[in-house]
């Protein structure tokens, strides 16, 4: 339950940070609708984007972020492979580059 919880506020939270960029992270309905019709290819893809969307609007902060959207989605599918640990790091990477970016935002409109 935390999971979809956390996939929620993620979303919500790159969508503020990214606003402007064209782009729209779908929410948690179409995440848990979309992975259960694809048998959680969609859940593949929606980190890809993110992941690529992160490492897109890191030059907007002044950020450096090197791993994106391929980053994020070869440890999902060929880190299972190496004791079932990749996918792990694949969220570690999407969590470490939304904080940075959420940070970034947070001190470009002066709330910290």
């Amino acid at each position: 339950m935390y999971g979809y919880y956390f996939i929620y506020k993620m979303a919500h939270d790159v969508n503020i940070a990214c606003d402007g960029d064209g782009e729209n992270t779908s929410g948690l309905v179409a995440f848990i609708l979309l992975s259960m019709i694809t048998c959680g290819i969609y859940a593949w893809y929606w980190y890809y984007k993110l992941g690529n969307r992160l490492a897109n609007n890191a030059g907007r902060y002044g950020l450096g972020i090197q791993e994106n959207g391929t980053t994020v989605l070869m440890w999902c599918i060929f880190g299972t492979l190496i004791c079932g640990i990749g996918p792990f790091i694949a969220m570690h990477i999407l969590i470490k580059n939304s904080n940075m970016i959420c940070n970034a935002y947070n001190r470009a409109h002066g709330l910290m």
